[in-house]
């Protein structure tokens, strides 16, 4: 059986974190800023951090890369 690759679009999106989790940016960022309040747009810029029920889905996604 072939090996699994790394999914492309995935590995520019997500980093993984030196325990494992895996770090990601948030949704609503592209544009439209000036409608958002500063407290939002501040928010926004943060990293998050990937929900663990979807974790190991991702994982096995992005397996190639650590």
């Amino acid at each position: 059986m072939p090996k699994q690759k790394t999914h492309s679009g995935l590995k520019k999106r997500i980093k993984v974190t030196g325990t494992g989790k895996l770090k990601r940016g948030h949704a609503y960022t592209g544009h439209l800023k000036t409608n958002k309040t500063h407290k939002e747009n501040k928010n926004l810029s943060k990293q998050g951090l990937v929900d663990k029920t979807d974790a190991k889905r991702i994982k096995s996604l992005i397996s190639n890369m650590r």
